[in-house]
């Protein structure tokens, strides 16, 4: 794609992000409009504002990359990700509208009459919404990068730049117009190009993948390393080599690679002859078409990887900050329950796709295995398979979408952490608010600067197990169990949030171990939510007369409808 259409795509995008956002800043006034857009967002404009959020760099370009790459035990994550607001409909939605918080945190207050628990449900709060944001600034770079040849902070700082204007200026209202475009704009920027590769693939004869084989290059083929990496060959090839390989220079020199690992350094460029295998990243491994296509197929410890992803898309979702934030914005339970179902049908319509994208990828951009850039195959394959005018054209539409992605869920995170850090550390009002806003934005960012390159889908699926560790026991135990206490909550929050947490740190620092070891850090799901469900009941079990007081009523307000008269004023925090 030509770097001039893909700039194109990104400067129009921002434009038209900006232009949204001025018109929601000259209706916002008020605290409540800066927190929760005063409570009168209807349901389809909410549904598509949280499908704008919801819908990240791991939807839009992680989920392709990772079925390019890995085939179709990918599939959960589409699935636990729509599934996860089917839970959240059925458990949480009505009730948390009801309890009348601004946060997360405002609701473990109301329900535990506890600051020490609003205080450990803060920095939690805080640390998801980071670690949510960490891939969103490395992705922007990444788009970045492979439209124009910026350099990789570039992205990030950019997205940074534009979410702090939108959010510093017009607060959730102004916020909400914003994702509720993004999400069309999303949907509409996959859905185009499809219809074209679809009919580029059909024009093509209708290829599919050969059962036996893994990935080949069907044509002689250069490739352009970005990154240094760390590659296996598994059958000897000779190729031409422009840059350093296993330490060596070459220019335009020919080169037998031998089977084993080999390293091609920054901006290398190796050429391939035609019908080669193409090697892949260490680590990853090398499938056939069958083993691909097949799930659970010869992978070690898959079985519990799945389950164990299963089970943190599907209650990490009622654990995210800034997905909760949204049902605070509607006017009353009944809609935020008709916002959850229109939720499931917009996700699933948007998820049909990047699977048929990562589908593709594996038959048209097989050398992306080897790049380790797997997340780019959205972005390339309109290129390379419609190429001239039209591939630019399409391509710059993808380009456009993905720094949509990058901006709606970007924004989401960063009002939610805002209201936190607002409420929780600062003053409160308009004024803490913002400054929250640049704290928000400002850690992660330097944290993007400075990690290690990583895949979007994977660190976002971290977020979702610390999630479903912390806050999903203590919506589902707070919102359906009376006798939940302190010591109780503590203890699950505690314990939930330190084990995944851990997981999260050794697998983002420095790579999962070998083995099964490797297995539960990369997937901790499985065992740290049922520790924290688990611990939350037996302490509070152990602590009967730590139950809070008030709640009695506070279950009768988070239980009984609208229609009938209860005092339903927003709660206010008790200050200590």
């Amino acid at each position: 794609m030509s770097a001039a259409y893909g700039l194109a795509g990104v400067l129009l995008v921002v434009v038209a992000t900006m232009l949204v956002g001025v018109l929601g800043v000259r209706i916002s006034r008020t605290t409540s409009d800066f927190y929760v857009a005063s409570r009168t967002v209807t349901p389809l404009r909410n549904a598509s504002a949280i499908g704008g959020e919801y819908l990240s760099a791991a939807s839009f370009l992680g989920i392709a990359g990772l079925i390019l790459a890995y085939g179709a035990d990918m599939l959960w994550l589409p699935v636990g990700w729509t599934g996860g607001y089917l839970v959240l409909l059925v458990l949480v939605s009505a009730p948390l509208r009801r309890s009348g918080a601004y946060t997360l945190p405002d609701f473990a207050e109301a329900r535990l009459e506890s600051m020490a628990v609003r205080r450990v449900a803060s920095v939690l709060v805080v640390l998801i919404s980071w670690l949510y944001l960490l891939p969103q600034f490395q992705s922007a770079g990444l788009v970045l990068r492979t439209v124009t040849g910026a350099p990789v902070w570039t992205g990030g700082v950019l997205i940074a730049v534009v979410v702090a204007a939108n959010v510093l200026v017009g607060g959730m209202r102004s916020v909400t117009m914003v994702q509720a475009f993004q999400y069309w704009l999303k949907l509409t920027a996959l859905a185009v190009p499809l219809v074209f590769l679809l009919m580029a693939w059909r024009f093509d004869g209708a290829p599919g993948l050969s059962s036996d084989v893994p990935p080949r290059f069907g044509d002689r083929t250069t490739v352009a390393v970005g990154m240094a990496v760390t590659v296996e060959v598994a059958a000897p090839v000779q190729v031409t080599v422009d840059g350093r390989v296993d330490g060596r220079a070459y220019s335009g020199f020919p080169l037998a690679l031998g089977p084993g690992t080999h390293r091609f350094d920054k901006d290398t460029s190796v050429t391939f002859p035609a019908g080669a295998d193409v090697p892949h990243v260490s680590g990853r491994p090398a499938t056939t078409g069958r083993e691909w296509a097949l799930p659970l197929d010869g992978r070690d410890h898959s079985l519990y990887a799945t389950y164990s992803l299963i089970l943190a898309t599907f209650l990490g979702t009622m654990g995210l900050p800034h997905v909760l934030v949204r049902f605070y914005t509607n006017p009353d339970g009944r809609t935020a329950r008709r916002t959850t179902v229109v939720v499931l049908t917009l996700l699933g319509a948007f998820y049909l796709l990047p699977a048929l994208y990562g589908v593709l990828g594996r038959l048209y951009t097989p050398e992306l295995l080897m790049t380790g850039r797997a997340d780019a195959v959205v972005l390339t394959l309109p290129g390379r398979l419609v190429g001239g005018l039209g591939g630019d054209l399409l391509g710059a539409l993808v380009t456009g979408g993905a720094v949509a992605a990058f901006l709606s869920t970007s924004s989401g995170i960063t009002v939610s952490v805002a209201g936190v850090l607002a409420q929780d550390i600062l003053r409160g009002g308009v004024r803490s608010f913002r400054a929250g806003t640049l704290l928000a934005l400002a850690v992660p960012l330097g944290l993007a600067i400075a990690a290690r390159s990583l895949a979007v889908a994977d660190v976002v699926g971290l977020a979702f197990a610390v999630a479903a560790s912390t806050f999903c026991p203590l919506l589902v135990l707070g919102v359906w169990w009376r006798r939940l206490t302190v010591p109780g909550a503590l203890a699950g929050l505690v314990l939930g949030g330190a084990l995944a947490g851990t997981a999260v740190v050794v697998t983002i620092a420095a790579g999962p171990p070998p083995g099964l070891l490797g297995a539960l850090l990369a997937q901790p799901a499985a065992w740290t939510v049922p520790i924290a469900f688990t611990v939350m009941v037996l302490v509070s079990l152990c602590t009967p007369g730590r139950v809070p007081r008030g709640v009695a009523r506070m279950m009768v307000r988070l239980h009984t409808p609208e229609s009938l008269d209860v005092d339903r004023g927003t709660w206010r925090p008790k200050r200590v």
